[in-house]
């Protein structure tokens, strides 16, 4: 579904260059889950960026389905740290606001509306301003907007990190869920290991600087919360940290 291959990006030029990633090659297949993982600095975002056509690559290609990526055709739902919501609209508008600027709002999307926030719990909320919302309700409502747009693409950086630790367990059962009805192809950031293990059926370290991807491994706890206490599910945390490291 997504495929970079042999990107490359540059910030600034001359002697005030700064090469963030280099010869990066990787690929989401539709309807999984792929997580990206490594240290602070090794291009993680900036990478998750070109895939939302945010930032032009230096070097390399970008495509879905063998065509170079378009955003203008493309539906893409970009959750980004903050939340990404808008302070001077209420809950209901920013729900609304993907579907409104792709065209996409109708009366059919009514009822998958009235369906997504009465599953987050947003029903009473939906006249609130954001700075009235906890930083799980903004989270829920960040994944209401995505969610609603039915994308072909999701595009998560680092969604959870702002929250405590049981607020961010507790929101990634919820993303799980609506992922399970959707199964949209997604490229997730993530610092934390246990995070990856949780939500991405694929984990893609990235090392170095500039940074690269240095290996893919497969998860087989993606998806199945009874597992995040198991000694096995422990024992491969371990192993993702080393490999992050640079240790295996």
């Amino acid at each position: 579904m997504l495929c970079f291959s042999g990107v490359s990006v540059d910030y600034g030029t001359g002697a005030d260059v700064v090469h963030a990633i280099a010869d990066t090659s990787l690929c989401v297949e539709r309807g999984t889950v792929l997580a990206l993982i490594g240290a602070s600095g090794c291009g993680k975002s900036t990478l998750l960026r070109v895939g939302a056509g945010l930032v032009q690559p230096t070097a390399g290609t970008i495509t879905s389905d063998g065509v170079p990526i378009d955003p203008r055709t493309l539906r893409i739902g970009f959750l980004p740290q903050n939340y990404g919501l808008l302070a001077w609209k209420t809950v209901r508008e920013n729900i609304l606001l993907g579907a409104q600027i792709k065209g996409e709002w109708s009366t059919e999307r009514v009822s998958a509306f009235d369906e997504l926030v009465a599953e987050l719990g947003l029903s009473d909320l939906l006249e609130r301003y954001p700075r009235e919302l906890s930083g799980g309700q903004q989270q829920r409502v960040g994944l209401a907007r995505v969610f609603l747009l039915s994308p072909d693409l999701l595009l998560m950086d680092e969604p959870f990190s702002a929250l405590d630790a049981i607020t961010r367990e507790s929101m990634q059962e919820v993303f799980l869920s609506l992922w399970k009805k959707q199964a949209v192809t997604t490229l997730l950031v993530t610092h934390y290991v246990e995070e990856a293990l949780t939500l991405a059926g694929r984990i893609a370290v990235m090392r170095g600087t500039p940074g690269r991807v240095a290996e893919i491994m497969d998860n087989p706890y993606a998806g199945d919360l009874a597992h995040r206490s198991s000694q096995a599910f422990f024992a491969m945390g371990q192993e993702l940290r080393a490999k992050i490291a640079g240790g295996v």
